[in-house]
């Protein structure tokens, strides 16, 4: 037995190698400019997903099993990088590293913004990662900003290229609490105005590939006035130092009315006074083989490919910076998360290499070389930007498919932005003092739609105090600029078709824009539009060009207040509380929601409820009422009456008509609820036909997520009704089955699958009834065991549980029985612990493919701060330290090494 002084110590994480805490130079590399510097950089983005009409992203097949591409990639790569795992070699966590703490990164505004409303815990972590790094680094944290929606900033006119850069900068102050010192441009793209908008507006410094610079020279001195070019652009710049970027005269634009910078100095060699921004420069080669060669699955390979960049000359300091797209990490490459919080944690320090970000190695290390850009460039094209304009081959299929549809999409959508543009020119003024200042603070708006704040922008911003009609049409214009960027998105150009989902998205966009264009100011730009998509030839024959692609992907996704209406009316159907008896509302309930409207979400829109009457004669449901729209982007509202006749199963008959008044509306009931009492189908449809026309809308038109919901809810009766025949059925056969596998014979198909979906029927009765029975551990305990014995005989069967939903209910009891036990026990530890113990086994044994992740991290996270200070509690008192034990033996179960405090209790 050991002393309570031999435990280990109370921290948060069980490394001592650690470069928060560890000096490798006698000098403090953090304060002075000692030694090898190391960045990684990740460029973490996606492209923005959500349908514009709906605010939200629709599932994506191509996803599976998840429900979007953002998701997916959020479970392989942002989620494991902020709990990023380091392993002994028993495959035991000896640590969780949030990697944004190391890492120097970007995240796009979109997608942290997506991440704020799907992962709070995650967003909350990445917001900790960069306060964190900036107390580590003299108040230089790892995050910079973005371009706002990643637009190819050279091929941006000037206005969007200054609101792309304000935009992109006050996302980023609202989340981190701060000004950006850095700013990453999408694709690296740039040229000289773009360095001139970055400038303006404070932007410190900014990372390109290598490929980008044309020529350098040691900055000019009074001993050396006239340094010596060197000509750099075949990627021969030495990415180990920071470079100061001059905006000269020569080099520059003529002078933006938009800019605070003037053009005046003279002409020559002297930079004295010149505005100016700093580049650094990746290593051109490392990042490479981190993308595309394997040397992010060793720590050790990575180091050493970093390790052969380092210069051995005899500067005090130098930077080896890499930089790569962030989704590498986990998703592009499974697991290497993992590389970098080892590397970063272990591998770097004894290298005696510090980990840094750029802000901060530059406040150590100003440049003292001097850097002239090539004219227009980026990183993934050859060519300049023609991969945003043109058939230049970057991005092509192998040869097979051409881009020649790249030149006239973005020729239409220059076109359409010059029409916005002089739209909202127009009618702008008739709102705001200055239209183009209001859009750029439009960004306030878009990170905060309460009507709280909009109405402060409003008021801001207004020429006179606007009626609500102008409100409306005030939040129009603003929405019709900000789907006018967003239209420009990079990555509807970037692969090598139109039709793909990144080119059908701008055209989402587009269209949005031209509807709110039509709805404020009257003007039809689609015809014009169109004309112009034509001439934008489709790989793919069935489409022919953009016009049929934007008619087919685009038109088809609109959305419009009566469709949102008709969502509501079915959907209704089942998530209102009705009388178990008749499914009505009797006249006092009518009268008591009229004078309480119920208030529900549906996307971007609220509704309000004003009047709801269901009524049921045989299989036949109806349902009529009087409902409020209002869309929580701009503020217009539509007064609607609906009436729903379901028909039993699959078919549902929607119809939706503008409110015109109480006496109608009423009359109008009467009229369905006396057709119903004929308990004829066919009559009720044509009465709703009379009143309504013959526009009508079905299950088919509901928005996806919904409608996939109601088709489960109307197959679970027909569903359970084969769960129960396939049971019978195997437990008729259930002799022949054995004898099947006991002779090693193939079993028939048909009784194989009764095996296993009976014995996944089982298995989610029991699951089902241990979560409702979760705080009873005498029931827990018998479900449990009758799990066990469902797990054996899938095994003695050869039986595969497809039971995604059985999985994540497993993961959420043990994770909410262990948040409990750590948390809240109620005094009765030791059964708490046995019960969790045989749910994790249990999980195993079912083989559903259960993760542990989130259990892991609660438990990791309570190790060092609960955990180990009731060990030393216990030892110093000489208590009982079997509870301890039982403790740390649970963390041997999820994976956690806690192998030296146990051995240090023995």
């Amino acid at each position: 037995m050991t002393s309570a002084a031999e435990l280990p110590a109370s921290s948060g994480s069980t490394f001592t190698n650690n470069p928060t805490i560890k000096e490798t130079h006698q000098n403090d590399p953090l304060r002075t400019s000692t030694g090898v510097y190391v960045t990684v950089h990740g460029h973490f983005y996606q492209p923005p997903r959500e349908n514009p009409y709906l605010d939200a992203i629709e599932r994506q097949p191509s996803a599976a099993p998840f429900h979007d591409w953002n998701e997916r990639i959020h479970s392989e790569c942002y989620r494991p990088n902020a709990f990023a795992r380091i392993l002994n070699d028993k495959g035991e966590i000896m640590g969780i590293v949030n990697n944004y703490e190391y890492l120097s990164f970007n995240i796009g505004p979109t997608l942290m913004s997506w991440l704020e409303r799907y992962d709070l815990e995650v967003y909350q972590r990445i917001l900790e990662a960069d306060a964190k790094s900036a107390q580590r680094l003299q108040g230089h944290g790892n995050a910079i900003a973005q371009v706002y929606n990643h637009i190819i900033m050279p091929l941006a006119n000037e206005r969007d290229k200054y609101t792309q850069i304000r935009w992109g900068k006050e996302d980023f102050k609202s989340r981190f609490g701060r000004d950006p010192e850095g700013m990453w441009l999408a694709e690296t793209g740039v040229d000289y105005p773009t360095i001139e908008a970055l400038i303006a507006e404070g932007i410190r410094f900014i990372i390109l590939a290598p490929s980008q610079a044309q020529r350098c020279r040691p900055l000019p001195h009074k001993n050396d006035p006239q340094s010596e070019w060197y000509e750099v652009g075949g990627c021969q710049i030495d990415p180990t130092r920071p470079y100061r970027c001059y905006l000269k005269p020569t080099l520059k634009t003529a002078a933006s009315p938009l800019s605070t910078i003037s053009s005046t100095e003279s002409i020559d060699e002297s930079v004295e006074g010149l505005p100016y921004i700093d580049v650094f420069f990746y290593d051109g080669p490392i990042s490479r083989d981190m993308g595309f060669t394997d040397v992010t699955y060793s720590s050790h390979h990575l180091a050493g490919r970093i390790g052969s960049a380092v210069r051995g000359d005899h500067r005090p300091a130098q930077l080896i910076s890499v930089a790569t797209d962030g989704e590498t990490f986990g998703h592009h490459k499974k697991g290497t998360e993992k590389t970098l919080a080892y590397a970063f944690t272990e591998e770097f320090p004894d290298h005696d290499w510090t980990v840094t970000n750029f802000a901060h190695y530059l406040s150590l290390n100003p440049p003292t070389w001097e850097v002239e850009l090539k004219p227009v460039t980026a990183w993934s094209c050859a060519h300049g930007v023609d991969r945003w304009q043109d058939d230049c081959g970057c991005g092509g299929e192998g040869g097979v498919w051409h881009q020649k549809w790249r030149k006239p999409l973005r020729n239409a959508l220059n076109w359409l932005r010059d029409q916005l543009i002089a739209v909202y020119d127009e009618y702008g003024q008739q709102f705001f003092q200055d239209p183009w200042i209001a859009r750029d603070e439009y960004i306030k708006v878009m990170r905060d739609r309460s009507p709280a704040n909009v109405s402060r922008f409003l008021s801001r911003h207004q020429t006179h105090k606007l009626t609500a009609a102008e409100q409306v049409d005030a939040l129009r214009l603003l929405e019709m600029q900000r789907h006018a960027l967003l239209m420009f998105t990079s990555c509807g150009w970037f692969f090598e078709e139109l039709s793909r989902p990144e080119g059908t998205q701008i055209l989402r966009y587009a269209a949005r824009a031209l509807e709110l264009a039509g709805d404020v100011a009257g003007v039809q730009l689609e015809k014009g539009f169109l004309k112009r998509l034509g001439l934008a030839p489709s790989n793919v024959e069935f489409f022919k060009h953009g016009g049929e692609i934007y008619r087919h992907l685009v038109l088809t996704a609109q959305v419009s207040f009566k469709q949102v209406a008709a969502h509501y009316a079915i959907t209704s159907l089942f998530n209102h509380h009705r009388s178990p008896e008749t499914g009505n509302l009797s006249g006092q309930d009518i009268s008591c929601k009229l004078h309480h409207p119920r208030h529900k979400r549906v996307y971007c829109y609220t509704a309000n409820e004003l009047d709801y009457q269901l009524q049921r004669m045989g299989s036949l449901t109806l349902v009529v009422g009087h409902l409020k729209l209002v869309s929580e982007i701009t503020w217009e509202s539509e007064h609607l009456v609906f009436a729903v006749l379901h028909l039993g199963g699959w078919d549902f008959h929607c119809c939706i008509q503008q409110f015109s008044g109480r006496r109608d509306y009423s009359q109008l009931k009467e009229k369905l609820f006396a057709a119903l009492q004929q308990a004829s189908a066919a009559h009720t449809i044509l009465v709703m036909t009379q009143l309504f026309g013959n526009e009508t809308f079905s299950l088919q038109n509901l928005f996806a997520e919904e409608r996939h919901r109601i088709m489960r809810l109307i197959s679970q009766e027909t569903l359970t009704r084969l769960d129960q025949l396939y049971t019978q059925t195997y437990r008729e056969n259930y002799g022949v089955l054995m004898a099947f596998h006991r002779d090693e014979l193939e079993v028939p198909q048909e009784l194989q699958v009764a095996a296993e979906i009976a014995l996944g029927y089982r298995c989610m009765t029991k699951l089902r009834s241990l979560e409702q029975d979760i705080a009873e551990p005498q029931l827990c305990w018998n479900h449990i065991v009758e799990l066990e014995a469902i797990a054996t005989e899938a095994k003695h069967l050869r039986c595969r549980l497809n039971i995604a939903e059985g999985k994540q209910m497993l993961e959420q009891l043990i994770l909410r029985s262990l948040w409990q036990l750590l948390h809240d026990a109620n005094g009765s530890f030791a059964t708490d612990i046995q019960l969790l113990e045989r749910l994790i086994d249990v999980g195993y044994q079912l083989n559903l493919g259960i993760s542990l992740y989130r259990s892991q991290e609660l438990y990791f996270s309570c190790l060092h701060s609960r955990i180990v200070p009731v060990c030393i509690t216990s030892l110093m008192n000489k208590d009982d330290t079997n509870q301890c034990r039982q403790l740390l033996k649970l963390g041997q179960k999820l994976a956690v090494d806690v192998s030296a405090i146990l051995s240090k209790l023995d």
